[in-house]
């Protein structure tokens, strides 16, 4: 048996593996928008302004007799909105006009303009609202999202009525992605982690995500200008540990509620879909 044979046989081994997965992954992703159809959503792309496209997932037709209230749920890095919140899909759209957008840069929403922050994703989110004439919704943002769903909160205290952030620390700082790099991830950059461009590199993320973006601490605008918030997290969250979360109830004081998921970690509305769901239709019912 010569060398260039075993070659030959483990390159169309590798080729098969890559093959089989990518079947693999175009299956579930199938089998995820069928949820979302199946749940009266459908996948939809706005022009939001002369520069920015959105895609998301939004009621195939509203009945305008019967309104339901609107939610809005904002995605973390990794893959299309649809891929994080099909648990809530189907459950949510029985009480809520649900919209599942993808943030710029994700799926297929898109931009020209050079702005890359979470201010910037809010305000493209913003655009689509009310492009869609929706005017006053509930928001809920996991991970990144939920620094995008921060910002909606604080800019437009008069659309937003409820806000539920889950597993996202907005009240992070910078000497925290400092000690979260070198301590748990092991890595030099940040975007390392969150951008993977290595099999061990993801590995580290996944390792993570189940049981960053640089920030500041942000002005505390929600103390002024929303009523109610409702912090989710999960009990072994390794990229923002609990402690974040309990120092963001401190902060926002007796307007903020926190609840824990146990047994989970930066994924609970994907690793303990009923409680998570559950916890938040309470608060957007109260």
């Amino acid at each position: 048996m010569t060398e260039e044979f075993l070659v030959s046989c483990l390159c169309l081994d590798l080729e098969y593996q890559i093959c089989y997965n990518k079947i693999l992954v175009s299956l579930w992703g199938n089998h995820l928008r069928r949820t979302f159809s199946a749940a009266g959503l459908s996948a939809q792309t706005v022009d939001v302004d002369d520069e920015t496209t959105v895609h998301f997932w939004g009621p195939k037709s509203p009945d305008p007799t019967n309104p339901k209230p609107p939610l809005v749920l904002l995605h973390g890095f990794g893959p299309d909105a649809h891929w994080q919140w099909h648990p809530q899909a189907a459950f949510f759209a029985r009480e809520f006009a649900l919209y599942v957008p993808n943030l710029v840069f994700f799926g297929n929403s898109t931009t020209k303009s050079s702005e890359r922050s979470e201010i910037f994703q809010a305000v493209s989110v913003g655009k689509l609202l009310e492009k869609l004439s929706v005017k006053r919704y509930y928001v809920a943002g996991t991970s990144y999202g939920g620094f995008v769903a921060y910002r909606m909160a604080a800019m437009w205290p008069e659309r937003v009525a409820k806000l539920v952030v889950a597993s996202s620390a907005v009240n992070m700082r910078q000497k925290d992605n400092v000690e979260f790099l070198e301590k748990r991830a092991k890595m030099e950059k940040l975007e390392e982690l969150m951008l993977p461009a290595t099999a061990a590199q993801l590995k580290v993320l996944l390792g993570l995500y189940t049981n960053r973006r640089p920030c500041c601490m942000p002005d505390f605008l929600l103390n002024d200008v929303i009523r109610e918030v409702l912090i989710v997290w999960g009990e072994h969250d390794q990229i923002f540990l609990l402690e974040k979360a309990t120092e963001l109830k401190e902060l926002l004081g007796e307007k903020a509620r926190l609840e824990v998921i146990k047994d989970t970690a930066h994924a609970p509305q994907i690793e303990n879909p009923r409680e998570f769901n559950n916890i938040v239709y309470k608060f957007l019912n109260v």
